[in-house]
C-alpha cells in the first residue's frame, strides 16, 4: 500500500495559477533486487497516477519499474472554479486509492 502527501492551496484567485506537488510513499520495487535472506524481492509498483480538477484531468503519468522509490511530482494548474482536486493512483494488480483536497476559488 502507498500513502501520499499533498501540498496544495486551500484558496486562489480565479485565474491564478496554482502549484500542485504529490508525494507518493511507495518502495517501488522492480523485482530485480534481492532482500538480506537473499531471495527476490517481488515487484510491487505504482502504474499510473492521475489528477483530477472539478472532473477534469490536469495531470496524468504512466509509471514503469525505473521509477525511484516515493515520486515526487509538482506541477501546475489554473484555478477556475471552487471544487475537488482528486489524487489517485494504481498499482501493477488494478488496486486504486485516492486522496482528495478541496481548493476554494475566491
Amino acid at each position: 500500500m502507498a500513502t501520499i502527501r499533498i501540498a496544495a492551496p486551500d484558496t486562489a484567485s480565479a485565474g491564478d495559477v496554482i502549484e500542485l506537488k504529490a508525494l507518493i510513499q511507495h518502495p517501488m520495487e522492480t523485482g530485480y533486487r534481492s532482500g538480506p535472506d537473499g531471495k527476490r524481492i517481488e515487484r510491487d509498483i505504482i502504474e499510473r497516477f492521475e489528477v483530477t480538477y472539478d472532473s477534469e484531468t490536469v495531470f496524468e503519468a504512466d509509471l514503469h519499474p525505473g521509477i525511484a522509490a516515493n515520486p515526487i511530482f509538482t506541477f501546475y494548474t489554473r484555478a477556475t472554479t471552487s471544487g475537488p482536486i482528486e489524487f489517485k493512483w494504481t498499482d501493477q494488480n488494478g488496486q486504486s486509492w485516492s486522496e482528495t483536497h478541496e481548493l476554494m476559488v475566491e
